[in-house]
């Protein structure tokens, strides 16, 4: 089996097993009971998820309570679903937002990043990057997936790359290969959120 084949594989049971997580994990449910909405973003939304094991979630409600967005994490701890949480407030922020990274480990043994991002909804990012992952998802042929899967596949283990540099340098830098790929990343170095869009 090629790298390709390999990283297609990798990737089917990837997506599988995210979607069960937050089933199992009862994690729109937790953010449904202080009146906030969880929506999927980033590479699970778009079908990219690869050798990462991440789940982004953007969850949205009309005000920013830290006492809530606290409550709605507890309830995922009390159920056993996550091992560990990092917290960050940047409610005063142009973000808007309280940041949630928990550690959640799958029936084997295997540890997921959930992060959770709890925005105002009204404010600068309320839905923007879902209509990110709808515009990557809408131009996206066969051959740009599966070159953003085997780029994913190829990067070392420990080397943290933003899926957006994937997704830029495939779909706007026509980037087919792994040596493109860093020559592209060193010539375009991410600075901050990245706002692109195509």
């Amino acid at each position: 089996m090629g790298n390709l084949e390999k990283a297609l594989a990798l990737s089917s049971v990837r997506i599988e097993r995210a979607w069960q997580i937050l089933k199992a994990g009862g994690f729109f449910e937790a953010w449904a009971s202080i009146g906030a909405e969880a929506h999927v973003v980033g590479s699970l939304r778009m079908g990219l998820l690869a050798k990462h094991r991440d789940i982004d979630l953007h969850i949205y409600s009309p005000e920013l309570s830290v006492a809530d967005s606290f409550l709605a994490v507890s309830r995922l701890a009390q159920r056993g679903v996550v091992c560990r949480v990092e917290y960050r407030n940047l409610v005063d922020t142009e973000e808007q937002c309280i940041e949630w990274h928990a550690g959640y480990v799958d029936d084997e043994g295997e540890e997921w990043q959930i992060d959770m991002i709890h925005i105002l909804r009204g404010s600068r990012y309320d839905g923007y990057f879902e209509r990110v992952a709808d515009r990557i998802s809408a131009v996206l042929t066969e051959e740009m997936r599966h070159t953003i899967l085997l780029l994913k596949y190829l990067t070392p283990d420990g080397c943290h790359i933003a899926g957006i540099e994937y997704y830029r340098a495939v779909i706007e830098g026509g980037v087919r290969t792994y040596e493109d790929f860093l020559r592209w990343r060193s010539e375009h170095p991410l600075l901050g959120v990245d706002e692109w869009m195509p």
